[in-house]
C-alpha cells in the first residue's frame, strides 16, 4: 500500500527592495523640489525681482525729471545709471532674505524638519543643500533683475550726466556684484532660519543686521564709525557693487571677503546648532 504526499512548496520570498543611498546629489534634488513646491517661493522671488527693477526705474525717472530743475534733490546730484538702477537693492534684499529664512525655519514651524532629518541622518548635508539651492536661485534672479534694471534705467537717463553703458569701466562688475550680494543675503537668511528655528526671530535678526545696526552705529563717535562701519554686513556688501569708492569704504574685493566672512559665520552657527541640538 502506497501513500501519497503533497509536494512541499518552497516559501516565496518577497522581492528585495532596491538599496537607496543618501547622496549629495539626491539631497540637493530633494531640496530643489521642496523649494519650488511652495507658493511662497514664487511670490517672494517675484516680489524681489519687482522691487529690484521697479525701484530702479522709479529712481531713474525721478533723476530724469529733476535735470535742470532748481529744486533738484541733492541726493541724486552725483548719481550714475548704475546707482540709480540698483536703487532697489535694499528692498530686494528683504524679500530674498526673508524667503531664505522661510526655507529653513518654515520646516521647523510645520514639523517637516523631523522627516527631513530622518531621511538624512547626518543632518549637515541638509543645511548645505538648502543654502546652495536657494543661494543659487537668489543669485540668478538678482543678477537678471540687476541687468534688466540697468538696461531700461540707462535708456531713461540717456543724454544726462548719469548716462552710462555696459562698456563703461566697472559697470558689469557692479551689476554682477549686486547679484552676488543678494544671493549671499539669501544664504544668510537660510542660515539664520536654521540657527534660530523661528520665522519671526530669523526675520528680525536679518532686518536688524542689514538695516537697523548701521543706523545705530551713526550714534557712535566719528572715530569709532570709521573703524566699524565699513565692516558691517550691509556696508561691506554695498561696496561689492558700488561703482566708486573713497577712504571710508572698502574695495570690492575686500567687501566681498568681509561679507563672505559674515556668511560663513552665520552658516557655522547654524551648523553647530543643527548638530548639537535636538529638533
Amino acid at each position: 500500500m502506497s501513500t501519497l504526499t503533497a509536494p512541499v512548496e518552497a516559501p516565496r520570498q518577497a522581492p528585495a527592495r532596491p538599496a537607496y543611498r543618501v547622496t549629495g546629489r539626491r539631497v540637493l534634488a530633494s531640496e530643489w523640489a521642496k523649494l519650488w513646491s511652495l507658493r511662497s517661493t514664487w511670490i517672494t522671488l517675484g516680489l524681489g525681482l519687482v522691487f529690484l527693477v521697479a525701484f530702479g526705474l522709479i529712481a531713474a525717472n525721478h533723476y530724469k525729471s529733476g535735470v535742470g530743475s532748481p529744486h533738484r534733490d541733492p541726493d541724486f546730484a552725483t548719481s550714475t545709471a548704475v546707482s540709480l538702477s540698483l536703487f532697489g537693492t535694499n528692498f530686494a534684499q528683504l524679500a530674498l532674505g526673508v524667503l531664505g529664512v522661510l526655507v529653513t525655519a518654515g520646516e521647523y514651524s510645520t514639523g517637516m524638519i523631523r522627516s527631513t532629518l530622518t531621511a538624512v541622518p547626518r543632518r549637515l548635508p541638509v543645511l548645505w543643500s538648502k543654502a546652495a539651492v536657494f543661494g543659487l536661485v537668489a543669485l540668478v534672479v538678482a543678477t537678471v533683475g540687476a541687468f534688466v534694471a540697468f538696461l531700461f534705467g540707462s535708456r531713461i537717463v540717456s543724454g544726462t550726466a548719469a548716462a552710462m553703458g555696459l562698456s563703461h569701466a566697472g559697470v558689469v562688475r557692479s551689476l554682477l556684484g549686486a547679484g552676488l550680494y543678494l544671493g549671499l543675503v539669501g544664504v544668510i537668511g537660510t542660515a539664520l532660519g536654521a540657527l534660530l528655528r523661528s520665522v519671526a526671530g530669523g526675520i528680525s535678526v536679518l532686518v536688524a543686521s542689514l538695516m537697523l545696526v548701521p543706523g545705530l552705529i551713526s550714534l557712535l563717535p566719528s572715530s569709532w564709525q570709521d573703524n566699524i562701519s565699513p565692516y558691517l554686513p550691509s556696508n561691506a556688501g554695498g561696496s561689492m557693487f558700488a561703482l566708486t569708492h573713497d577712504s571710508t569704504t572698502l574695495s570690492p574685493g575686500a567687501g566681498l571677503l568681509v561679507f563672505l566672512g559674515w556668511t560663513a559665520l552665520a552658516l557655522a552657527g547654524a551648523a553647530y546648532r543643527l548638530v548639537r541640538s535636538d529638533v
